[in-house]
């Protein structure tokens, strides 16, 4: 009689374990992406019901941490890019964007104040070496306790150099020993080389002989379509979007109220001689990108021929 009735309550441990565990799931507080290094692969909330992952989950030795040198441990479903520019003003799109599975943003750009239109979490953070000193400024807010924030940064060797000598690279250290709970990475000097390498064969022209500095955009596209399934771009506008008729004039960000109109900063980098950026050309290419690749265009939306 004993043995009949052991099938039954194995049965209802497992249901009951099961049950506990997609409750941990649903529930947590984290991003799923997170939880990723533990269990070694892509991950989601309704994993049990979806199809198989569609790549392997593997580290990115393109970027390594500070100051223990591992490799980023990153994938999402679906990723959320949030521009900085004055295009997200109006939008009311914050409540859509924070469904998203992973939301990254740029630099220093602001939720507080601004959440209805940009949204509210943040989970990756490509960051440029001449913003790093801006979140310096606000150490508790960008790296303190309870800031699951994963930091990407990009520079050139002499900024980032990890000799003692790269003044940026600095910086980065000691707020991770201020606070080690900070989960910072660093562009290694390879991945630069192969951004570079990128924009020449996209473009045709050298970037250094160009005389220009490839923008943070830049860096997050190619690190998104290696760290992402879908990609969902929001407030940028497209390479032609500076020449269209009654085009929405807004500031180049939106956290910047009265900084310079966008298109006229665009349209002044792209013909600088040397240091500017060169915004309407990599636009240009993300439209080629998005072609062969999941990725979308919100607010504006992208027509893409």
């Amino acid at each position: 009689i004993a043995l009949l009735w052991k099938p039954p309550i194995i049965v209802t441990s497992l249901i009951v374990a099961v049950s506990l565990f997609l409750l941990v799931i649903n529930y947590s507080e984290k991003p799923y992406f997170l939880l990723q290094p533990v269990f070694g692969q892509s991950f989601s909330r309704n994993w049990m019901f979806s199809r198989p992952p569609h790549k392997a989950f593997k580290p990115h030795r393109g970027y390594l941490s500070v100051p223990d040198q591992e490799p980023l441990k990153l994938h999402c479903e679906v990723c959320s890019i949030v521009s900085s520019s004055g295009q997200m003003l109006g939008r009311e799109v914050g409540a859509e964007i924070d469904q998203s599975s992973c939301i990254w943003r740029m630099n220093n750009a602001p939720t507080r104040g601004f959440e209805r239109d940009v949204g509210r979490r943040t989970d990756l953070r490509v960051v440029s070496h001449t913003s790093v000193p801006l979140l310096i400024q606000k150490p508790q807010h960008f790296f303190g306790q309870g800031n699951e924030t994963v930091y990407v940064v990009w520079g050139p060797l002499r900024n980032m150099r990890q000799d003692g000598k790269g003044i940026v690279y600095n910086m980065l250290r000691q707020a991770v020993e201020n606070y080690p709970h900070a989960r910072i990475y660093v562009t290694t000097e390879d991945r630069m080389n192969y951004c570079d390498t990128v924009f020449k064969k996209e473009t045709g022209k050298d970037r250094i002989q160009s005389g220009s500095y490839l923008s943070t955009g830049w860096f997050t596209l190619i690190l998104a379509m290696d760290m992402c399934k879908e990609i969902r771009v929001y407030g940028m506008i497209n390479d032609t979007y500076c020449k269209s008729e009654g085009y929405r004039k807004v500031p180049y960000h939106y956290y910047e109220a009265g900084s310079r109109d966008e298109c006229a900063e665009y349209l002044l980098h792209e013909s600088a001689p040397y240091g500017g950026h060169r915004f309407i050309t990599e636009k240009a290419v993300f439209a080629k990108w998005a072609k062969t690749h999941p990725i979308k265009f919100f607010s504006p939306e992208w027509q893409l021929s």
